[in-house]
């Protein structure tokens, strides 16, 4: 049977990716977490709700957002991705349209010009969103936008702007699904875990060994590879413009990106820029 997959780079069949959404002080300590255990992904950023410098928080107050310099401080430069999380978090699909592609324009632009380069992925303000919303996002130069979906599987969505996710970090079966994937031998499709939470949760429930044990546990594997949401996504994106001959014996790959498939059974790697004859 005639088989073609797509792989991810080095030839891998899985992703791991996470999504952390508000632009919380506690996303310090996850970011020590990822970096430790060599886990990548997206913070989710409102610009118009940043904190004043300088500002103290009551004693016992979990949900606290850091100041653009702590912001700054802290993404800049990291390896991580941030994007869209609407401007003051708005339920965008009760707005009239035009403040709605506003707060997303807007918190794009914001970010942008802080961190410089194109912002153009999005997570829904309380994972909300509506056919006329999508079509704001979209028109607003953002390619993908999560929702609160959990499917607790690990296929890729062909719907980028109404993304679900594997599970909530709050998600009891959360090792078990982990373990699942990290077991899991494709020989076919591949597969994605996606993340989602807010890290002011863990301090709010007191279970911080939950991210800790299960990035412990997720990491580290040679056929995952760990990326932000944009980054697998280019790839996705790269990939789906390989220009295949009809007797399948030759490849053509326009991009800038190194790409990689399996076709019958066989591993291939066709260079950026390259034509590739196959077997």
């Amino acid at each position: 049977m005639a088989s073609l997959f797509m792989r991810f780079p080095g030839g891998k069949a899985k992703a791991f990716t996470m999504s952390y959404d508000d632009g919380v002080e506690q996303d310090i300590r996850l970011m020590e977490i990822m970096n430790k255990n060599g886990l990548k992904g997206t913070f989710n950023i409102n610009a118009g709700l940043f904190a004043p410098e300088g500002t103290v928080y009551p004693k016992g107050q979990i949900h606290r957002r850091m100041t653009q310099q702590q912001i700054e401080s802290l993404f800049k430069g990291s390896g991580q991705e941030v994007a869209i999380h609407g401007l003051f978090h708005p339920f965008l699909e009760q707005l009239p349209p035009g403040r709605a592609e506003w707060e997303i324009v807007e918190d794009r632009r914001r970010l942008e010009e802080i961190f410089g380069g194109t912002v153009r992925g999005m997570a829904y303000p309380f994972g909300t969103t509506s056919s006329d919303v999508v079509q704001m996002v979209k028109n607003a130069g953002i390619v993908y936008a999560r929702t609160t979906v959990s499917t607790e599987g690990f296929g890729i969505s062909e719907d980028w702007l109404r993304l679900p996710a594997t599970c909530h970090h709050n998600n009891p079966r959360l090792m078990e699904l982990g373990e699942k994937f990290m077991k899991a031998q494709s020989q076919s499709s591949p597969m994605m875990f996606y993340l989602w939470g807010h890290s002011y949760e863990f301090e709010q429930n007191d279970n911080w060994n939950v991210i800790e044990n299960f990035a412990e546990q997720i990491s580290g594997q040679s056929d995952i590879w760990y990326a932000t949401n944009i980054e697998i996504f280019d790839y996705i994106l790269a990939y789906r413009q390989l220009r295949f001959n009809v007797n399948m014996t030759l490849v053509e790959n326009p991009t800038n990106t190194d790409l990689y498939f399996a076709w019958q059974n066989k591993d291939y790697m066709v260079p950026a820029g390259k034509t590739l004859m196959i077997d």
